[in-house]
């Protein structure tokens, strides 16, 4: 990993006082592997191989071509349809601890990276200052780049906590949010420290539930993720609704049953409770990977260590536009193409546990979001071609039961997980994932395209107020 390390000046504003904000000094240059390099030798030439035999298929014998990708599909399909039904049959991890005394708490540091979040960094201050833990054990770190000027008169123009402190990332590449994450890591006093996005509001009990877990599990447990909840837009809109459903799923289900099996799973890009040391013993996170969160979970993971779930919860807006939804889903899943490549070549592979849940995780996911949309088409134009003479479609019993299947476990968890976050699922959102999984592979397309020429882009979501519409 490139990373870039200097004296950055840290300014702590009493309460009541303006924020105080000064620039950088100097930087340098080390490195790792990680997702600066887009793919190994080896790997390259793998995709070369596959790509040439591919060619030559298309070229003599297309039918078989389709029909491989056709078990594929069947393939991936029907591991992610079971994977979620396990899931969603699998009863919640035991998560409660004794609570720790106020003089046994350990100390606490938030890193909050802001870039271009000028009307929603009051927001933000605010349900900071909700957390209900000592401040005297606390430190929040709002990271900003030396270029935002908006955000930086926004912030200024703040009351800051005592607590809080605003540090500036100095110029320089990539200009990720890991890479500012690295920066306040240096400046990190608390033993724990967990990430916040701009928009994120975070139960006030999180901080303190996330202590009494580490103080109560073995060593090995170094990271603790929060459920992201989406609120409620109050109306029905497509993707909002859609948003919604998947993260109930995925953070609601799906990764608390991952970490009952004991398995490793990709972090959400917040409210991920670290262990400090151990989070520097794995380098931090890769400034090159545009999600980090996923990254860091399987190094973590990788070096011996075991990730968990709490129950207190993460509010977070979702996106109402496509403009919003599709650009960034494009990021996700491109940056989960770095994951799995970065992975694919170092120790993961040699770990039956951490490999079966990269498998289970990023490389279903990625592997479906590129699939499902062109086996679709094909489908329906097959259909379509089988019905026009008589009027009657011959679909193959597997292929209708491997649909059925798939939807019904996807259904199940998102009903599943709508349940646990306090909400009552609509049959209508259930039924509207189908068309939510085609919009997905058509932001895979976009991540493709980027992964090969523009891998280290990193499309910016815009947040607004909650009183405004927003993005997730």
């Amino acid at each position: 990993m490139a990373r870039e390390e200097g004296r950055l000046d840290l300014v702590s504003t009493p309460m009541g006082g303006p924020a105080s904000i000064e620039q950088p000094a100097t930087q340098a240059k080390g490195e790792r592997d990680g997702a600066h390099q887009t793919l190994s030798t080896p790997q390259a030439a793998f995709v070369a191989l596959a790509g040439l035999l591919a060619a030559l298929g298309v070229a003599l014998k297309p039918d078989g071509v389709v029909m491989a990708i056709h078990h594929l599909f069947f393939g991936v399909f029907l591991l992610g349809g079971l994977t979620r039904l396990a899931a969603a049959c699998t009863p919640l991890p035991p998560i409660s601890a004794p609570p720790l005394a106020d003089e046994d708490l350990p100390t606490y540091t938030i890193i909050a990276p802001l870039y271009r979040e000028a009307e929603v960094a009051a927001e933000l201050v605010q349900n900071l200052t909700a957390l209900d833990y000592p401040r005297d054990r606390l430190q929040a770190l709002i990271v900003l780049e030396a270029d935002d000027e908006a955000t930086k008169a926004a912030v200024r123009a703040i009351a800051l906590p005592a607590f809080v402190q605003v540090l500036i990332a100095p110029p320089g590449t990539p200009k990720t949010k890991p890479r500012a994450c690295n920066h306040a890591l240096e400046r990190a006093r608390g033993e724990l420290v967990v990430i916040y996005d701009a928009e994120d509001m975070p139960d006030p009990g999180q901080l303190r539930e996330a202590a009494a877990r580490f103080a109560a599990a073995d060593p090995r447990l170094a990271c603790l993720q929060a459920p992201l909840r989406i609120e409620d837009p109050g109306f029905s809109l497509f993707l909002p609704s859609q948003f919604r459903l998947e993260y109930a799923a995925h953070f609601e289900v799906l990764l608390p049953a991952l970490a009952r099996w004991g398995l490793a799973f990709p972090l959400g890009g917040t409210s991920n409770h670290f262990k400090t040391a151990a989070l520097r013993a794995v380098g931090g996170w890769d400034p090159y990977n545009v999600t980090e969160d996923a990254d860091v979970g399987f190094r973590l993971a990788a070096a011996g260590h075991r990730l968990g779930v709490i129950s207190r919860p993460t509010w977070e807006t979702a996106p109402t536009t496509a403009g919003q939804w599709f650009p960034q889903r494009a990021r996700w899943i491109k940056g989960h193409m770095q994951t799995l490549a970065v992975h694919a070549r170092g120790p993961v592979p040699r770990q039956p546990r951490n490999a079966a849940a990269l498998i289970l995780t990023l490389a279903q996911s990625v592997a479906s979001s590129h699939l499902h949309g062109p086996v679709m088409a094909v489908a329906i134009a097959a259909a379509a071609i089988d019905y026009l003479p008589d009027a009657a479609f011959a679909i193959p019993p597997w292929d209708l039961m491997l649909y059925t299947l798939g939807w019904s476990a996807a259904a199940l968890a998102g009903a599943r997980g709508v349940m646990r976050a306090g909400g009552k699922p609509r049959f209508l959102h259930l039924f509207g994932m189908v068309g939510y999984w085609l919009l997905q592979s058509a932001a895979a397309t976009t991540a493709l395209h980027q992964f090969v020429t523009a891998p280290h882009r990193w499309d910016k979501t815009r947040h607004v107020p909650r009183s405004g519409p927003s993005g997730g």
